[in-house]
């Protein structure tokens, strides 16, 4: 068991549970996108046995995350919204230079990685400007609902896998993000059972597109990540600051953003 992956797991789950933050994000800054990519495919393989010791910490990091930080992360969202907004957008923008690192842009990238980019920053950004549903938590639980919490489950996955792309952002525009959460904090288990298989499903499915992009066309999928983080930045961005303290306070927490990304690159690369 890498029991590390407990930690990766708890900041990849608080991360899933803000919208406009993806857990993608977070695991390409903590180095582990890839291996997750294909532990992910190889659990449906003939060797998923080896890919246990790397996905049930990072799972129980995740699930440990979502029911006991989730309460926590509303509250700083409820009353300092600008100041942990600030936080994690220096935590995105933090992760860029490991990406353009990484895909060796400098060198390998030509026009049409520079097109596809710019796609994934225009993609994102319009996801931003998109309807989101009433907000109201679902009460009249019925059939329908189920299959809407289920179908939810799967597209907030694929995005969740996606850098870039927040799976709970997808749930908000869905209009079943309150609803969710709600079920959460109040450990109403259908509800959390439904989602919860068709985050699973989503997840299979994503992470097998994924990687053959990864394997096939792995430059043309960094330029696209790259634009998906960048347009993700424009999706939280949370407006300057009313008062001077505010300001002070958000950019505190910003440069705070920038050096825990580059404390984890530290540790995670050494």
């Amino acid at each position: 068991m890498e029991w590390k992956n407990i930690y990766r797991g708890l900041m990849m789950g608080a991360s899933d549970v803000i919208p406009g933050i993806s857990g993608g994000t977070i695991a390409l800054l903590l180095g582990i996108y890839e291996r997750l990519i294909e532990a992910i495919n190889g659990f449906f393989s003939k060797e998923w046995k080896k890919h246990l010791g790397f996905l049930i910490p990072l799972g129980v990091g995740m699930v440990m995350a979502i029911f006991l930080l989730a309460s926590a992360i509303e509250w700083l969202f409820e009353y300092y919204p600008q100041p942990t907004q600030y936080f994690f957008l220096g935590l995105i923008l933090g992760v860029l230079p490991y990406l353009l690192h990484k895909a060796d842009a400098k060198s390998s990238f030509r026009t049409k990685h520079i097109i596809f980019m710019i796609f994934g920053v225009l993609l994102v950004s319009a996801l931003g400007f998109a309807s989101v549903g009433d907000g109201e938590v679902i009460t009249n639980i019925t059939p329908s609902t189920y299959v809407l919490l289920f179908v939810s489950g799967i597209i907030g996955s694929s995005a969740m896998i996606i850098p870039g792309i927040s799976g709970s952002f997808m749930l908000l525009v869905l209009g079943v993000y309150q609803t969710v959460i709600a079920a959460i904090s109040n450990l109403q288990f259908d509800i959390i059972i439904v989602t919860g298989l068709g985050i699973a499903v989503g997840f299979v499915i994503m992470s097998r597109i994924v990687g053959y992009f990864l394997r096939n066309h792995f430059t043309l999928t960094f330029a696209v990540t790259i634009g998906l983080v960048i347009g993700s930045v424009f999706v939280i961005l949370p407006g300057w600051p009313e008062t001077t303290g505010l300001l002070v306070t958000s950019i505190v927490t910003f440069f705070g953003g920038l050096l825990t990304a580059y404390i984890l690159g530290r540790i995670e690369y050494r």
